[in-house]
């Protein structure tokens, strides 16, 4: 192709745009690809229009079906669903590439005949070689040689045993287009040779099938990473010969999207734990907490409002907003988000989601029993407003689901125990024996105690209530401690300060004893309500 005339760009609005997400079932889903859909499915949502998913997954060494059933789990977890594809089906399949052969085949051979394609046989030396003699930096690759082959030279190469690779022939022009992300970008004539398209073993590059799957899919915007924005002049010029031999009209309009950064303001590498899209779904992040942030790597709702609703983001989102400079993952601010939404569900819903931390921390087994899960519906408030993950349920719901001999004791809970801690403890059990079982309320608890113990031992709050909330939970910090000790009961919690008591008493220390396998104390009935 010479021309120097490009064909039109897309003028695709509203329900008329097409978008794609196309990746490589390669290791696990990095949030910087998820991301990418997560753009492409709010521009078409936004739009009105439709989202394709296909999968290139031409690289046999590299490609899994693991991996494959892993970018499925990720989009149906993150609910970011699509119109035409996987699993959808539609008018263009099949949405693999691995199985759309016979297409690329037919449209090679298209390709040939109108002069678009040509055969090349040069070598890497050999084109190096030429470069030196020529005086041109080797950097430059190719140098279009075989362009102009005659047919005896070509037969000539077929003689030596040579298969040719096929390229592309590009025009010899500038060539601009308007990025939707970053304006209008010009690759000056020279910055892009001849490409190959088909190795010479026949099997077609991803600098072929791409385009040419977004060409017979009718996508009419390409939104994907920075990383490709070299790429783009290529695919254009493959676009204009597609449009030359009939298979398309148009070529799609283009917006890189921004890198996402690590530490240290590099590009967020695949071996960084913060890459994996579902190490932050394991320590806990909820999908509205996750596709929040994500959104925020590139794009903002408003200045000064960084937590809402995926709806939001659909009514708000164009693609033209995205800002051009790179993004960083910023993990606290993830977290701190992720706290934001996780606050934002109902009670039962929250306490739901709990569930499968609490399972795979063996501190039950689903399904959980009616005893469990009113204890968890009642504990559920308490924790609701404290936490930024599910995967701090164990933490500061487990105790709950344990009986008194069961409680761990933290190391550094013990280390926090003063020396009147027997006191306090046989202080508090007396005050709590006196209630009836009928009046166990939290309320009452919380006077009672501070009875005992403010008034009657003159102490204060923290060095009152310090030793109780390390007897209950094994820990210096958990959920409201008078609220707590009114789902455990009576009973339970009486044996709970009754055996760090008798710990503390018998060991001198309670943290040497405990470090040593402290005695247990006197059995002591499970939780009640």
């Amino acid at each position: 192709m010479s021309s120097t005339e490009l064909p039109p760009f897309s003028t695709a609005t509203g329900s008329d745009i097409r978008v794609r997400f196309c990746p490589s079932p390669t290791g696990t889903p990095h949030v910087g690809l998820i991301r990418t859909a997560l753009f492409n499915w709010a521009y078409a949502r936004h739009n009105g229009g439709k989202m394709v998913f296909r999968i290139e997954d031409t690289d046999a060494a590299r490609d899994s079906e693991e991996s494959y059933g892993q970018l499925l789990d990720a989009l149906r977890w993150l609910r970011i669903d699509w119109d035409e594809g996987i699993d959808v089906g539609g008018p263009h399949g099949p949405y693999r590439q691995s199985e759309r052969t016979s297409i690329y085949l037919d449209l090679i051979e298209k390709l040939k005949a109108s002069g678009h394609l040509y055969e090349s046989y040069s070598t890497a030396e050999e084109i190096d070689a030429r470069n030196e003699a020529a005086g041109r930096p080797k950097q430059l690759g190719y140098d279009n040689f075989d362009r102009s082959l005659t047919d005896d030279q070509r037969q000539s190469f077929r003689d030596e045993g040579r298969l040719p690779a096929l390229r592309l022939r590009v025009p010899d022009s500038d060539l601009s287009f308007d990025d939707l992300v970053r304006g209008e970008i010009t690759f000056p004539a020279g910055s892009f040779v001849d490409f190959v398209v088909v190795r010479p073993n026949g099997a077609p590059l991803y600098t072929f099938v791409n385009p040419v799957d977004d060409a017979l899919m009718g996508v009419t915007h390409v939104l994907r990473g920075e990383d490709l924005l070299s790429s783009t002049p290529r695919q254009i010029a493959l676009y204009s010969a597609l449009v030359e031999i009939g298979v398309t009209t148009f070529i799609p309009r283009f917006g890189h999207l921004p890198y996402v950064m690590g530490e240290g303001n590099k590009k967020l590498s695949k071996r960084d734990p913060e890459a994996n899209l579902f190490h932050h779904r394991d320590r806990g992040f909820i999908p509205e907490g996750l596709v929040n942030y994500l959104a925020l790597l590139g794009w903002s709702l408003t200045h000064d409002r960084d937590v809402f609703s995926i709806d939001e983001m659909v009514a708000a989102f164009d693609v033209v907003n995205v800002n051009p400079n790179p993004a960083r993952f910023d993990l606290k601010k993830a977290e701190s988000i992720n706290g934001d939404h996780i606050r934002l569900l109902a009670v039962d819903d929250f306490a739901r989601r709990t569930l499968p931390y609490l399972e795979t921390a063996g501190i039950l087994t689903l399904p959980a029993t009616d005893d469990q899960l009113a204890t968890l519906a009642e504990a559920a408030p308490l924790v609701q407003e404290r936490m930024a993950l599910l995967g701090e349920a164990p933490a500061m719901l487990g105790f709950l689901f344990q009986t008194a001999d069961e409680v761990d004791y933290q190391a550094d809970a013990l280390a926090t125990l003063p020396e009147n801690t027997g006191v306090i403890l046989a202080a508090a059990v007396g005050a709590l024996e006196l209630i009836e079982l009928s009046e166990f309320t939290h309320e009452r608890i919380k006077d009672d105690l501070a009875a005992a113990l403010i008034e009657g031992l003159g102490l204060k709050p923290r060095v009152a209530y310090g030793p109780l909330r390390v007897a209950l939970s094994g820990r210096k910090i958990s959920p409201p401690l008078f609220e707590s000790m009114q789902i455990l009961g009576r009973a339970e919690t009486v044996a709970r300060l009754a055996r760090l008591a008798a710990l503390h008493a018998g060991a001198g220390t309670a943290g040497s004893d405990a470090a040593a396998g402290s005695p247990s104390a006197p059995d002591a009935a499970g939780p009640t309500s």
